[in-house]
């Protein structure tokens, strides 16, 4: 597999997180290139161990996993996509913004990585060096988050207190497209 294919392969594994985190710039407050690279690294770190954990695992647990992730991942957009319009829509309009905790950022990072885990499995199969395919992936996400995390940072200033609502749909949107995507 070519260097070209493995970063093609990073860009649509990053598809999710970059979602994730245009709705994250618009939900956060604060330094913006500190919260873009704390989002981004995040995603990266974890759109790069899911593979290699994939590609240890082999098809040990894949089969299970696989029947269920969709749905998993499906219900925690969900959840909070609704979160943060409820929030949204029962806070004063001095304290609009929602702050995202590490933990949640760590949830959705792990949420948005489950696709990478298979990706691993593949990996295996075709005999690849793990670590550079991994180092891609990771860089790629990167770099593709942190643009995406100040694109809403963006929105945000131009949708202003309603920005909240949009990353809240953009959540919901993404849980459908996933939860579809069992069906499709």
């Amino acid at each position: 597999m070519s260097f070209f294919e493995i970063v093609l392969i990073g860009v649509s594994l990053a598809m999710d997180a970059v979602c994730v985190s245009v709705s994250n710039g618009i939900s956060l407050n604060g330094n913006k290139l500190k919260l873009a690279t704390v989002n981004s690294v995040t995603f990266g770190i974890f759109q790069g161990i899911m593979p290699l954990i994939g590609f240890f695992a082999g098809s040990l647990f894949v089969n299970i996993f696989s029947q269920y992730s969709n749905y998993i991942v499906a219900l925690i957009f969900l959840i909070l996509g609704i979160k943060m319009i409820f929030d949204n829509l029962n806070k004063t309009q001095d304290n609009i913004c929602n702050k995202i905790t590490f933990k949640l950022l760590i949830t959705q990072a792990i949420a948005t990585s489950i696709d990478a885990l298979a990706v691993g499995i593949g990996f295996s199969a075709m005999k690849l060096n793990i670590s550079m395919c991994c180092t891609i992936i990771s860089i790629v996400t990167v770099i593709l988050t942190f643009i995406a995390f100040l694109l809403g940072n963006k929105i945000k200033a131009i949708l202003n207190n309603k920005a909240e609502i949009f990353a809240g749909i953009l959540l919901i949107l993404i849980s459908l497209k996933t939860f579809l995507s069992n069906f499709i």
